[in-house]
């Protein structure tokens, strides 16, 4: 049979448990409402990898194979090609033709972002990249390039305002 003291004890510990739980009852909620309103990410947030293009709108990329040498879980594969006159994807002598991250080996761990040269690998904000069918996690480079940068319109100037008629 247990003693008072015990029991005494045990009241003690239960009435300590319930403050604390009425105190934070009364808190205000900080959770999101995630499918109604956006998330806010911190600017260190790694989520989906991004390929860069640069201010004219070829590729960053120059397929030095830094950012796969780097990577620790080995989820990049890259093909590279080279760069012609009259076929420029790049700014370099190469471009990659193939690039693909497999996110089933992927950990996120940011060493190709750091490893890379050029800065045309980098980590978006994409967080929703679960799947049932693991062939859906291995993403081609055209799923992670970035849509070509608006470039200013050129100025059209009318034959008839420029013979002055």
């Amino acid at each position: 049979m247990p003693s008072i003291k015990d029991v005494l004890s045990a009241a003690g510990a239960i009435s300590k448990g319930m403050g604390i739980t009425f105190k934070e009852m009364l808190q205000p909620t900080i959770t999101e409402d995630y499918p109604d309103a956006p998330p806010n990410f911190q600017e260190r947030f790694r989520g989906g990898h991004l390929l860069q293009r640069d201010e004219s709108g070829l590729e960053k990329c120059v397929a030095c194979f830094l950012c796969a040498a780097a990577c620790p879980s080995d989820c990049i594969y890259i093909e590279a090609a080279e760069n012609t006159e009259k076929v420029r994807i790049s700014g370099g002598e190469r471009y990659a033709s193939v690039y693909n991250i497999d996110y089933n080996r992927c950990i996120f761990c940011g060493f190709c972002v750091e490893a890379c040269p050029t800065d045309a690998i980098t980590h978006g904000h994409t967080f929703e990249l679960a799947s049932f069918n693991t062939s859906t996690l291995v993403k081609r480079k055209e799923d992670m390039l970035v849509n070509i940068p608006a470039l200013p319109k050129p100025i059209v100037v009318h034959e008839e305002v420029a013979a002055g008629h």
